[in-house]
Protein backbone atom coordinates (compact mmCIF):
# COMPACT_ATOMS: atom_id res chain seq x y z
CA UNK A 1 0.00 0.00 0.00
CA UNK A 2 0.97 3.34 -0.80
CA UNK A 3 1.00 6.04 1.76
CA UNK A 4 1.19 9.66 0.50
CA UNK A 5 2.07 12.67 3.13
CA UNK A 6 1.30 15.82 1.19
CA UNK A 7 1.76 19.11 2.00
CA UNK A 8 5.64 18.96 3.27
CA UNK A 9 7.45 22.47 3.54
CA UNK A 10 9.17 22.29 6.99
CA UNK A 11 12.74 20.91 6.90
CA UNK A 12 12.81 19.16 10.52
CA UNK A 13 9.20 17.76 9.70
CA UNK A 14 10.27 16.34 6.09
CA UNK A 15 13.08 14.53 8.17
CA UNK A 16 10.04 13.53 10.84
CA UNK A 17 7.82 12.37 8.76
CA UNK A 18 10.13 10.54 6.17
CA UNK A 19 11.77 8.66 9.45
CA UNK A 20 8.08 7.54 10.26
CA UNK A 21 6.90 6.79 6.96
CA UNK A 22 10.22 4.61 6.26
CA UNK A 23 8.57 1.85 8.86
CA UNK A 24 5.59 1.57 6.65
CA UNK A 25 4.95 0.40 2.92
CA UNK A 26 5.91 2.30 0.15
CA UNK A 27 6.08 5.87 1.29
CA UNK A 28 5.63 8.83 -1.10
CA UNK A 29 6.03 12.44 0.27
CA UNK A 30 4.07 15.33 -1.59
CA UNK A 31 5.34 19.26 -2.02
CA UNK A 32 2.83 21.60 -3.54
CA UNK A 33 4.04 24.36 -6.10
CA UNK A 34 0.97 26.41 -6.59
CA UNK A 35 1.05 29.60 -5.00
CA UNK A 36 -2.62 30.32 -3.77
CA UNK A 37 -2.00 26.85 -1.60
CA UNK A 38 -1.62 27.78 2.13
CA UNK A 39 1.45 24.75 1.70
CA UNK A 40 2.85 26.18 -1.13
CA UNK A 41 7.15 25.47 -1.86
CA UNK A 42 8.28 29.29 -2.91
CA UNK A 43 11.94 27.90 -2.02
CA UNK A 44 13.62 24.97 -1.61
CA UNK A 45 13.21 23.51 2.36
CA UNK A 46 17.03 22.61 2.82
CA UNK A 47 16.43 19.06 3.12
CA UNK A 48 14.57 16.99 1.15
CA UNK A 49 13.55 13.12 2.09
CA UNK A 50 15.89 10.73 0.48
CA UNK A 51 14.22 7.36 1.48
CA UNK A 52 10.46 8.60 0.53
CA UNK A 53 9.10 9.44 -3.63
CA UNK A 54 9.23 12.68 -4.21
CA UNK A 55 5.56 14.22 -5.56
CA UNK A 56 5.27 17.65 -7.19
CA UNK A 57 1.17 19.29 -7.30
CA UNK A 58 1.07 21.39 -10.03
CA UNK A 59 -2.21 23.20 -11.19
CA UNK A 60 -2.51 24.44 -14.75
CA UNK A 61 1.39 25.25 -14.74
CA UNK A 62 3.43 26.20 -17.62
CA UNK A 63 4.97 22.42 -18.74
CA UNK A 64 8.42 24.37 -18.94
CA UNK A 65 8.35 25.08 -15.55
CA UNK A 66 6.84 22.32 -14.36
CA UNK A 67 9.87 20.62 -16.05
CA UNK A 68 12.32 23.30 -14.20
CA UNK A 69 10.51 22.39 -10.88
CA UNK A 70 10.95 18.26 -10.93
CA UNK A 71 14.41 18.82 -11.83
CA UNK A 72 15.76 21.18 -9.54
CA UNK A 73 13.99 19.03 -6.44
CA UNK A 74 14.53 15.37 -8.29
CA UNK A 75 10.82 14.55 -8.78
CA UNK A 76 9.76 10.98 -9.04
CA UNK A 77 6.07 11.90 -9.77
CA UNK A 78 4.33 14.74 -11.21
CA UNK A 79 0.60 15.13 -10.05
CA UNK A 80 -1.84 16.82 -11.78
CA UNK A 81 -4.10 18.80 -9.93
CA UNK A 82 -6.30 21.65 -12.32
CA UNK A 83 -7.55 21.49 -15.33
CA UNK A 84 -5.09 19.50 -17.37
CA UNK A 85 -6.18 18.19 -20.72
CA UNK A 86 -4.92 15.01 -22.00
CA UNK A 87 -2.87 17.30 -24.87
CA UNK A 88 -1.14 18.76 -22.18
CA UNK A 89 -0.51 15.46 -20.47
CA UNK A 90 0.75 14.06 -23.22
CA UNK A 91 2.67 17.16 -24.58
CA UNK A 92 4.48 17.03 -20.50
CA UNK A 93 4.85 13.12 -20.69
CA UNK A 94 6.84 14.01 -24.36
CA UNK A 95 9.32 16.63 -22.24
CA UNK A 96 9.93 15.17 -19.36
CA UNK A 97 10.43 11.29 -20.84
CA UNK A 98 9.87 7.85 -18.94
CA UNK A 99 12.40 9.09 -15.57
CA UNK A 100 8.97 10.78 -14.01
CA UNK A 101 5.78 9.50 -13.26
CA UNK A 102 2.33 10.87 -13.76
CA UNK A 103 -1.26 11.51 -11.43
CA UNK A 104 -3.83 12.80 -12.49
CA UNK A 105 -6.34 14.29 -9.79
CA UNK A 106 -9.82 14.18 -9.71
CA UNK A 107 -11.95 15.81 -7.90
CA UNK A 108 -15.71 13.64 -7.06
CA UNK A 109 -18.85 14.37 -5.43
CA UNK A 110 -20.99 11.79 -7.85
CA UNK A 111 -20.94 8.71 -10.26
CA UNK A 112 -21.04 11.23 -13.20
CA UNK A 113 -17.37 13.09 -11.85
CA UNK A 114 -16.05 9.52 -13.06
CA UNK A 115 -16.56 9.55 -16.45
CA UNK A 116 -13.72 12.67 -16.41
CA UNK A 117 -11.21 10.39 -16.12
CA UNK A 118 -11.98 7.92 -19.59
CA UNK A 119 -9.70 10.38 -21.76
CA UNK A 120 -6.59 10.07 -19.40
CA UNK A 121 -6.81 6.19 -19.29
CA UNK A 122 -3.58 5.06 -20.40
CA UNK A 123 -2.17 8.76 -20.41
CA UNK A 124 -1.59 8.67 -16.10
CA UNK A 125 0.05 6.18 -14.06
CA UNK A 126 -1.90 6.92 -11.56
CA UNK A 127 -5.06 8.65 -10.57
CA UNK A 128 -6.49 10.84 -7.59
CA UNK A 129 -9.96 11.07 -6.64
CA UNK A 130 -10.35 14.16 -4.24
CA UNK A 131 -13.30 15.55 -2.66
CA UNK A 132 -15.06 18.36 -5.22
CA UNK A 133 -14.49 22.04 -3.90
CA UNK A 134 -13.71 25.53 -4.25
CA UNK A 135 -10.05 25.10 -4.73
CA UNK A 136 -7.75 22.12 -5.45
CA UNK A 137 -6.90 19.85 -2.52
CA UNK A 138 -6.26 20.46 1.04
CA UNK A 139 -10.06 20.76 2.29
CA UNK A 140 -10.25 18.79 4.63
CA UNK A 141 -13.17 17.69 2.79
CA UNK A 142 -14.61 13.92 2.20
CA UNK A 143 -16.78 12.73 -0.37
CA UNK A 144 -18.73 9.63 -0.65
CA UNK A 145 -15.94 6.84 -0.83
CA UNK A 146 -18.69 4.28 -2.29
CA UNK A 147 -18.76 6.38 -5.90
CA UNK A 148 -15.85 4.82 -6.27
CA UNK A 149 -17.08 1.68 -6.50
CA UNK A 150 -18.42 2.16 -10.11
CA UNK A 151 -15.40 3.43 -11.05
CA UNK A 152 -14.10 0.54 -13.88
CA UNK A 153 -11.02 2.17 -15.68
CA UNK A 154 -8.14 0.24 -15.90
CA UNK A 155 -5.61 3.37 -13.97
CA UNK A 156 -4.74 2.46 -10.44
CA UNK A 157 -5.62 5.37 -7.91
CA UNK A 158 -5.12 6.62 -4.63
CA UNK A 159 -8.02 7.70 -2.64
CA UNK A 160 -7.93 11.70 -1.27
CA UNK A 161 -9.87 13.78 0.24
CA UNK A 162 -10.35 14.95 3.98
CA UNK A 163 -9.11 10.94 5.19
CA UNK A 164 -8.24 11.83 9.24
CA UNK A 165 -7.46 10.13 12.14
CA UNK A 166 -10.46 8.85 13.17
CA UNK A 167 -11.13 6.83 9.52
CA UNK A 168 -8.91 3.87 10.08
CA UNK A 169 -11.58 1.77 10.61
CA UNK A 170 -13.51 3.10 7.55
CA UNK A 171 -10.74 2.90 5.56
CA UNK A 172 -9.86 -0.78 6.21
CA UNK A 173 -13.46 -1.71 6.10
CA UNK A 174 -13.90 -0.22 2.25
CA UNK A 175 -10.22 -0.99 0.93
CA UNK A 176 -9.08 -4.24 2.19
CA UNK A 177 -5.82 -4.56 0.07
CA UNK A 178 -4.78 -7.97 -0.40
CA UNK A 179 -8.30 -9.32 0.11
CA UNK A 180 -9.81 -11.99 -1.83
CA UNK A 181 -12.10 -9.84 -3.78
CA UNK A 182 -9.54 -7.10 -3.43
CA UNK A 183 -12.38 -4.78 -1.04
CA UNK A 184 -15.02 -2.45 -2.13
CA UNK A 185 -12.39 -0.28 -3.98
CA UNK A 186 -10.61 -2.46 -5.87
CA UNK A 187 -8.35 -0.53 -7.55
CA UNK A 188 -7.27 1.89 -4.77
CA UNK A 189 -3.44 1.04 -4.35
CA UNK A 190 -2.76 3.91 -1.67
CA UNK A 191 -3.89 6.76 0.61
CA UNK A 192 -3.32 10.34 0.80
CA UNK A 193 -3.21 12.20 3.64
CA UNK A 194 -2.64 16.00 4.16
CA UNK A 195 -4.65 18.76 6.33
CA UNK A 196 -6.21 16.34 8.83
CA UNK A 197 -2.93 15.52 10.26
CA UNK A 198 -1.62 18.91 10.60
CA UNK A 199 -0.71 21.24 13.13
CA UNK A 200 -0.38 24.66 10.90
CA UNK A 201 -0.39 24.58 7.54
CA UNK A 202 2.33 22.52 6.19
CA UNK A 203 3.41 21.18 9.39
CA UNK A 204 2.15 16.98 10.18
CA UNK A 205 1.03 15.94 13.14
CA UNK A 206 4.18 13.19 13.62
CA UNK A 207 2.11 11.59 16.51
CA UNK A 208 -1.13 11.56 15.07
CA UNK A 209 -0.07 9.91 11.32
CA UNK A 210 1.73 7.23 13.94
CA UNK A 211 -1.14 6.22 15.46
CA UNK A 212 -3.14 6.39 12.23
CA UNK A 213 -1.09 4.39 10.49
CA UNK A 214 -0.88 1.52 13.05
CA UNK A 215 -4.32 1.15 13.29
CA UNK A 216 -4.39 1.17 9.64
CA UNK A 217 -1.85 -2.02 10.43
CA UNK A 218 0.32 -0.62 7.24
CA UNK A 219 3.68 -1.56 9.02
CA UNK A 220 5.76 -3.30 6.20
Amino acid sequence: MIIKVCGMRDPNNIRAVEELLTEFSTAWMGFIFWPPSKRYVSERPTYLPEHCQRVGVFVDEDIDQVQRTAADYALDFIQLHGHETPEYLRALCSVCGDSIATIKAFNIATIADLAATKPYEGLADYFLFDAKTALPGGSGSQFDWSILDAYDGDTPFLLSGGIGPEDAEALQSSLQWGGAGGGLLAQCVGIDLNSRFELAPALKDVAALRRFLFQMNCKS
